[in-house]
């Protein structure tokens, strides 16, 4: 077990190999034999090495930079976070640097790796479902972490998020509040945010004795309104009598009120709908779509308000930081024909 900061001389101990030939693994693995990269690799990942040639000279040193890791930079849930970071960012003495993960844990343990040799300031990064790499390297970080978008028990530092579970529970026992038993879930690139808004339908549905797994549709496809109007028709193909939808996000409702409207099935008297995140055309579609508010300006704000109280020494709140929810009832949900 290593205690503190990994260093160079701690993977070339591990590995068998002097630290020249750790650092020319890291810098030129082509001079390097391949059994020696994979082996020198694998001890930098699960130790979480960070690679600083300057580490010696520059051992206190730090950049006035936050990096901010998401997993898109145009989903417009993601941009109302990147916002609200910039309202708080642009009057402070901190410039922010992105990264993209795409949804992707190696890209996101790339620039990791990335960002942390360069000694930012402080970190802001989405979701609390990083690889055991990624964890490694953040517990080695010396800088302040937020995590934001989920709230959780094991938080790396801080937290700032709310609940998808509950979020997603509250949705669903909202439909059948209103008539709705037969309700479907449709879910678009099941990442673990949307996994968690499954288990809220899921307790929901089974709670109140209704729960039918063939009324959930799913798709690893990248959310569009255009798919929302696909899984319809496969839910729809399935002839299973779905009298309402709970949709993973907003964009797939839309797609899921056009479709109806092309197929002439009435909303909500026949087929109820309900998004989450409540974006800005729930409200005017015509019926206007019931849906979960989150409150992803004020997350951004809050999470990088923290983290500059950190890095500059003030006191921050203990624990992660729940921002809620709200449940948006609209005419989609208003109930069947009786």
């Amino acid at each position: 077990m290593i205690e503190g900061r990994v260093r160079l001389s701690d993977v070339a101990r591990i590995a068998g190999v002097s630290a020249a030939t750790v650092s020319r693994v890291l810098h030129r693995p082509d001079m390097v034999s391949a059994d020696v990269c994979e082996r020198v690799n694998k001890i930098v990942e699960e130790l979480g090495y960070i690679a600083n040639p300057a580490a010696q000279a520059l051992a206190s040193a730090r950049t006035n930079v936050i990096g901010i890791l998401v997993p898109s930079l145009t989903n417009n849930v993601f941009a109302d976070v990147l916002r609200g970071i910039y309202t708080i960012a642009q009057d402070s003495p901190y410039d922010v640097q992105f990264g993209n993960t795409r949804y992707s844990n190696l890209e996101e343990e790339n620039l990791l790796r990335i960002f942390l040799n360069q000694k930012p300031a402080g970190l802001i990064i989405a979701g609390t479902d990083q690889s055991a790499a990624s964890r490694a390297m953040l517990a080695q970080a010396t800088c302040p972490i937020v995590q934001i978008m989920e709230i959780g028990e094991d938080p790396i530092d801080m937290m700032v998020g709310f609940s998808h579970v509950d979020g997603a529970y509250v949705a669903t026992a909202h439909l059948v509040e209103r008539g709705y038993r037969r309700i479907a879930f449709l879910g678009a690139r099941m990442d673990p945010r949307t996994q968690r808004r499954l288990q809220g339908y899921t307790a929901a549905l089974e709670r109140a004795g209704v729960f039918d797994e063939r009324l959930i549709v799913t798709t690893p496809r990248a959310s569009t309104v255009t798919l929302g109007c696909e899984l319809l028709c496969l839910l729809l193909e399935k002839d299973l009598a779905a009298d309402a939808v709970f949709c993973n996000n907003d964009d797939l409702a839309l797609g899921v009120l056009f479709e109806c409207q092309r197929r002439r099935i009435p909303v909500p008297s026949r087929m109820g709908i309900c998004g989450f995140n409540d974006l800005e055309m729930m409200a005017v579609a015509n019926p206007s779509v019931t849906s979960v508010k989150t409150f992803r300006l004020e997350m951004g704000e809050e999470a990088i308000r923290i983290l500059i109280d950190k890095i500059e020494g003030r006191p921050v709140p203990e624990g992660p930081i729940d921002l809620g929810f709200k449940l948006v009832a609209r005419q989609s949900t208003q109930g069947l024909a009786r």
